[in-house]
């Protein structure tokens, strides 16, 4: 399609992610995920001849970066956010002209049967959601075959030892589909228990006192009361099996 169509399309669509989709066209997401986001991982520079599972891919700027970095397939998943916005990752998909796959399944419901397994497994911003985070780890570990990139929200990060804050209501973001917040050590561990043969975090595990301050301030109707609010963080894990 041309420009101008392109740039009507991206308009009907909400986008988490801003992607860059040719032609100058750019979606406009909550997040530049190409400058805030994809640093942080540390992504293989090459996935040449890998195949790669995207874990609730939304609009799909990951699954088409790995397709970018020249992996040989990519299966992007999801469930909850392509109830109602799939249309916005096959959008992404035909302006990129990408053979990306998708696959509408449950962070549950994965299973070799189901979905095979993959050399590289993407498990970005997807942890916290869970009612069942441990569980899921040996959903996710089932179909993982090399390597794992998991990113996620972290809590009570001051705490040495493995713990997570549950969320009953909307305390984080504001947002009530959030349920847990594991602190560094937990990731490690429960990566370690579900049978990751190795595990690093490859993010500091929590970000200066002054940085996290600023933040609960800025963001104060978003993380409250104020000192939950300084102990969150987000951290970047790879693990392997």
């Amino acid at each position: 399609m041309d420009r101008e169509q392109l740039k009507l399309e991206v308009g009907r669509h909400e986008w988490f992610h801003a992607m860059d989709l040719g032609q100058g066209v750019v979606t406009p997401g909550r997040i530049d995920v190409a400058k805030q986001t994809l640093p942080r991982l540390k992504l293989p520079a090459s996935l040449a001849g890998k195949t790669v599972l995207d874990i609730g891919a939304w609009d799909g700027f990951f699954s088409f970066e790995a397709e970018r970095r020249g992996a040989e397939r990519v299966l992007a998943t999801d469930s909850h956010a392509w109830y109602t916005r799939k249309p916005a990752f096959e959008l992404a998909r035909r302006a990129l002209g990408s053979k990306v796959e998708d696959y509408d399944i449950d962070v549950m419901d994965l299973s070799p049967e189901r979905i095979g397994s993959f050399d590289v497994v993407l498990f970005l911003g997807v942890l916290y959601h869970l009612r069942h985070p441990m569980l899921a780890l040996e959903k996710v570990r089932s179909v993982c075959a090399g390597h794992l990139i998991l990113e996620t929200v972290t809590d009570l990060v001051w705490t040495r030892y493995p713990v997570m804050r549950f969320y009953p209501g909307s305390e984080l973001a504001g947002d009530a589909s959030n349920w847990f917040g594991p602190n560094p050590a937990a990731v490690v561990g429960m990566l370690k228990a579900v049978g990751f043969s190795r595990v690093e975090i490859v993010t500091p595990r929590f970000r200066p006192l002054l940085y996290r301050v600023g933040r609960a301030i800025v963001r104060r109707r978003m993380y409250k009361p104020f000192w939950p609010a300084i102990q969150n963080d987000r951290i970047v894990v790879h693990a392997w099996r």
